[in-house]
């Protein structure tokens, strides 16, 4: 595992977007995501400590924390992370998350997995890369599936939505999950 990697992090680009390593300019564009049901009057000051923390996102050397860019016109759709570095096992976590959705359906989410994950089975050199995601986000759970994840299991009732208790599921993909698949 290369390991220097996550503090030298590399912009990584597909067709229709590029992986940024993220930073206080990105802010706005994340705002959705900082802000959410927040009143508007608070939601100036949680972008501002959200670009407080972004300033220190490159400086991490057990993470790699990219904003998801449009090609065409530079507009910021997402984040996606790769946190929680064993690199006694080679392994980390993976996390995506989109603006809105406005910007879902487009293959935006699609691309952004398969970029992080080349990355992390290429150069960097991981042997396992997991997630976890919730199981009535059916939409995200054939985007990782497409992209080589496998499921691992599930935790039982761990959030709490609308007055409902959720299930997480578990999912993985393997080093050598990629080597024996022929379509990659």
């Amino acid at each position: 595992m290369r390991a220097q990697l996550l503090a030298d992090q590399p912009t990584l680009v597909g067709r229709s977007v590029r992986l940024e390593p993220m930073g206080p300019e990105h802010a706005e564009g994340l705002r959705p995501l900082f802000v959410g049901d927040a009143a508007e009057s608070m939601a100036d000051l949680l972008v501002e400590t959200a670009r407080v923390g972004l300033s220190r996102a490159r400086t991490r050397t057990d993470r790699a924390d990219w904003a998801i860019v449009r090609q065409d016109h530079g507009t910021v759709v997402g984040e996606v992370v790769l946190f929680e570095l064993d690199e006694e096992h080679a392994a980390m976590t993976f996390r995506i998350a989109l603006v809105g959705p406005e910007v879902f359906g487009r293959g935006y989410g699609s691309e952004s997995t398969c970029l992080v994950r080349d990355f992390a089975f290429g150069p960097l050199g991981l042997h396992r890369l997991s997630l976890d995601v919730a199981e009535e986000n059916q939409r995200a759970v054939r985007v990782y599936e497409k992209a080589g994840f496998r499921h691992e299991g599930r935790r039982r009732q761990v959030r709490k939505v609308d007055g409902q208790w959720r299930d997480q599921l578990l999912m993985a993909i393997l080093d050598s999950d990629l080597r024996h698949d022929p379509k990659r």
